[in-house]
């Protein structure tokens, strides 16, 4: 089967800066603009010329510097609006003018207070203007979904007939619904007698969730050109997103058999993060394709699937994007099976026992945790691999400290069986966290260091203490991992201290 090739016109630099707070200076649009040359997409709307010297600079330059797409600027139905976008455009090897008006009642009566007839006049005048400049015209029927049907075939009629060759039926509200969306471009497939002199384009907004499913819609109906934007950016609640409608196609071949692209995806997720970075808008977790979390895994069971066959819970590869693979996100959701995957990721091949004890400690650790780093599992087998049999084993600790308070802690901790529990006061929790294990265990080796670095970064993270204690001419060195630094603090001391412990038993 032949396929249909559907054309992929990306306004990102033109309404996709219209976003609320994204602003772009030259320099980053021309960037961006060649970004989406390596992307492969068939045109870019560069951007409004008339509307400020900036954009016309930004513009002019992309059209000199920017190869293999079509280079569109947009443009009113006025003569001055026409001719300064085709002084801007007029360089690229392939230069496009766009020219755009409102044709709903709406729009007639409240923005351009004129007649019908005399929106048509002028949209077919300024067609031949532009026409007059260069062979690729594109005419946009602004509103087109709230326009009167007779009229609007009329309107695309005409300015066929006047040289466009390629027209917009946009969506400009989001208004529209998927079949009735369809329905439209099915009529004016029926109705417009010459339109198979043009190419039906669509230009939908994002106002009721609804842009990319109204755009899909279009495509089986018979538009060829879908004009988007990366990340979904636009006026208001955006456009549609590019990388949802070319991946849904590539994706779903069973369905979209009959079309495709020449989009290179696996430039998507750079393309993607480049346009959030430079406009400052950043990409929702959850947003498709592109977001943060649409490859990562938390749940236990999904990760366990994946793990044994990665269609279970992916319908596309993170390489068909651009990504290296997917993200195992370590939680209290997961399971023993991702856990024993990434510590062998990470060098670390534990045998059945080893693994339940590595788990327990990963379980202990998940409930403290939002998520569960790298570093955090480096440290919870490091902390087992140097375990040693405990004579002392900490149960619970409390402190209680401030600038009116004496600091205060009160310790719960295993002695050879028995549970013991005291409490010490000092300069400080740690201090008094430490004088009350002295008191607990009897043992008083002299501290010579301690020291406390943070194993991940965030607000939770995972707080590694070393501490070195000498009796007589030995140093022992003791380490303790928690969220809790007081905890984590008491724990190295401990642990120093069962070290100084063994070792007087094995010399006795």
């Amino acid at each position: 089967m032949k396929k249909e090739k559907i054309i992929i016109f990306d306004t990102t630099l033109r309404d996709g800066e219209q976003s609320p707070g994204a602003r772009l200076n030259i320099k980053e649009k021309v960037e961006i603009a060649r970004q989406l040359a390596k992307l492969k997409v068939d045109a870019i709307e560069a951007g409004f010329p008339i509307s400020s010297e900036g954009d016309f600079q930004a513009v002019n330059q992309i059209a000199k510097t920017v190869k293999g797409p079509v280079i569109a600027g947009l443009a009113r139905i006025l003569k001055k609006d026409i001719d300064r976008c085709w002084e801007a455009v007029r360089p690229a090897k392939r230069p496009r003018i766009h020219t755009f008006v409102g044709t709903s009642p709406l729009h007639r009566d409240y923005i351009l207070r004129k007649s019908a007839k005399a929106v048509l006049k002028m949209a077919v005048e300024a067609v031949k203007i532009a026409r007059g400049y260069t062979e690729d015209v594109e005419f946009s029927a602004m509103d087109a979904t709230r326009t009167e049907l007779d009229y609007l075939c009329e309107i695309l009629e005409k300015t066929i007939e006047a040289g466009a060759t390629t027209l917009n039926i946009p969506d400009t509200v989001g208004y529209a619904l998927p079949e009735e969306f369809g329905e439209l471009i099915k009529n004016i497939c029926e109705k417009v007698p010459n339109i198979g002199k043009a190419v039906i384009s669509v230009h939908c907004h994002n106002d009721l969730g609804l842009s990319t499913a109204n755009s899909l819609s279009a495509v089986i109906h018979g538009a060829r050109q879908v004009e988007c934007t990366i990340n979904g950016l636009g006026e208001r609640a955006g456009n549609v997103s590019l990388e949802e409608t070319v991946m849904i196609l590539k994706t779903r071949k069973d369905f979209f058999r009959k079309y495709t692209t020449q989009i290179n995806t696996k430039e998507i997720h750079k393309t993607s993060h480049l346009v959030s970075h430079l406009t400052g808008v950043p990409i929702q977790p959850n947003k498709a394709i592109v977001g943060e979390n649409a490859f990562a895994h938390s749940s236990g069971i999904h990760q366990d699937g994946i793990l044994k066959q990665r269609k279970t819970f992916e319908i596309m590869t993170p390489a068909s994007i651009g990504l290296k693979e997917s993200k195992m996100v370590l939680t209290s959701r997961s399971g023993r099976h991702a856990l024993s995957h990434r510590l062998e990721e990470l060098g670390y091949k534990l045998k059945a026992k080893e693994l339940a004890r590595a788990y327990k400690e990963f379980e202990k650790l998940a409930d403290k945790k939002k998520e569960i780093f790298d570093e955090d599992l480096e440290a919870i087998v490091q902390d087992d691999i140097s375990a040693i049999p405990e004579t002392f084993h900490l149960e619970y600790i409390h402190t209680s400290s401030g600038s009116q308070t004496v600091p205060t802690a009160t310790i719960r901790m295993k002695k050879e069986g028995k549970i013991v529990e005291d409490a010490a006061c000092g300069d400080g929790p740690v201090d008094a966290a430490y004088k009350t294990i002295d008191r607990i265990t009897g043992v008083k080796g002299k501290l010579l260091d301690y020291s406390l670095r943070a194993v991940t970064g965030g607000k939770d993270a995972l707080g590694e203490v070393t501490v070195k204690i000498k009796e007589g001419k030995e140093v022992f060195i003791g380490r303790g991992t928690s969220t809790d630094i007081i905890e984590a603090s008491a724990k190295a001391y401990l642990n120093a201290i069962n070290k100084l412990v063994r070792k007087r038993r094995t010399k006795g």
